[in-house]
């Protein structure tokens, strides 16, 4: 299985593929939900975190609390 690292560099890199079709979920350790991201609003990939920018300040979420990402609705990575 490729690792979540690995997936969202292909997305990042792969100019195949179109990143505003993918919409990334993550476990919120807050409300003990699923939260979609989509991917252009993840500002980069560092270490085992991605970042994002959430009211006007970076965020980092870490990469273990990813649970699936989809492409236009559909499946196409899960923890």
């Amino acid at each position: 299985m490729q690792t979540i690292k690995d997936f969202l560099n292909k997305i990042k890199w792969d100019e195949k593929l179109a990143k505003e079709d993918f919409v990334v979920y993550y476990l919120d350790k807050v409300s003990n939900m699923l939260v979609g991201l989509e991917f252009k609003e993840i500002i980069r990939l560092e270490g085992s975190f991605m970042v994002i920018e959430k009211d006007s300040k970076e965020t980092y979420i870490p990469l273990h609390r990813v649970r699936e990402v989809k492409e236009r609705g559909k499946l196409v990575w899960k923890r």
